[in-house]
C-alpha cells in the first residue's frame, strides 16, 4: 500500500487511503533503481517471477542464503538467520489460491526469515538485523564471525524485540561501537530530536554504546570502527 499524499498521518498512525496491492514498495524500489535485489529461502523463486512482472529482470533477483557470501562492486554481503515469521499474505497473490489462502487465514511460506552483514570496502561491517527477537546467532555468527562494529537494529513490541530485549541484544551480544535504531513504528523524533517516553528513547537508555535516529534527508558517515563522522543524531 501507499499514501495518495507524502507524509500522510503520522508514523505511529499513517494514513493508507490508496491500496497498491497485489504490487508492493519492495518491486517498485527494484525495477526502479535497476538495483540487485540479494534474497534467501524460497524468495529468489518468488521475486524471480515478481520482479520481471513488475518490469524489471529476472537477473536482479540474486539468491544468498545462510553461510554464503556475495559481491556487489565493493561490499560484502552475507545471509544471516533471524527469528521471525516470513509468509506471504494473500493480498498480495491473486486467482483461487489468494481466496482460498485468505478464508483460511493462511500466508505463503517462503523460506526461512534473515538479516545480513555488509562489509563495506574501508571496513565498516554492519548489521542489518531486520524483524528478529532474540537468537544465539547474534553472539555466535553476527559477532564472533564477523566481528560487526556498526548495527541497523529493528525495535517494536510484541511482533518482534522491544526496545529491551533489544538493548539486551546489543549489549551482550553483537556488541557493535554504534547501533541506528529502526523499524519503531512510532512518531520517535520531533525537530530532530528524540522524544521522551517513546519506545526509542527507552532503547536509547538501556544501550550501552551511542544510539543514533535516522532522520530523513539526513546521511551518516561511519569510519572502519564503526563510530560516527558526521550527519549523526543521537
Amino acid at each position: 500500500m501507499h499514501s495518495s499524499a507524502a507524509n500522510a498521518g503520522e508514523c505511529a498512525q499513517p494514513e493508507f487511503d490508496v491500496k497498491d496491492a497485489p504490487s508492493s514498495n519492495t518491486e517498485k524500489i527494484v525495477v526502479a533503481k535497476k538495483a540487485k535485489f540479494f534474497v534467501g529461502g524460497e524468495m529468489n523463486s518468488w521475486f524471480g517471477v515478481r520482479i520481471p512482472a513488475a518490469g524489471g529482470d529476472k537477473s536482479q533477483v540474486i539468491t544468498l542464503r545462510f553461510g554464503a557470501v556475495d559481491k556487489l562492486g565493493g561490499i560484502s554481503i552475507w545471509s544471516v538467520p533471524a527469528a521471525h515469521s516470513n509468509g506471504i499474505s494473500p493480498v498480495f497473490l491473486s486467482g483461487d489460491l489468494a481466496k482460498e489462502m485468505e478464508a483460511n487465514g493462511l500466508t505463503a511460506y517462503v523460506g526461512p526469515p534473515g538479516g545480513y552483514v555488509l562489509r563495506f570496502s574501508n571496513g565498516l561491517t554492519v548489521y542489518l538485523s531486520g524483524d528478529t527477537g532474540v537468537t544465539a546467532d547474534q553472539d555466535l555468527v553476527v559477532r564472533r564471525e564477523f566481528h560487526v562494529t556498526l548495527a541497523v537494529f529493528n525495535i517494536a513490541n510484541r511482533v518482534m524485540t522491544g526496545p529491551t530485549e533489544a538493548a539486551y541484544v546489543i549489549n551482550e551480544l553483537v556488541k557493535p561501537n554504534a547501533v541506528i535504531a529502526s523499524h519503531a513504528n512510532e512518531m520517535a523524533t520531533k525537530g530532530g530530536k528524540l522524544l521522551p517516553n517513546t519506545k526509542t528513547a527507552t532503547f536509547k537508555a538501556e544501550t550501552k554504546v551511542p544510539v543514533y535516529s535516522p532522520l530523513s534527508r539526513r546521511t551518516m558517515e561511519f569510519g572502519s570502527d564503526g563510530k560516527c563522522h558526521s550527519g549523526c543524531q543521537d
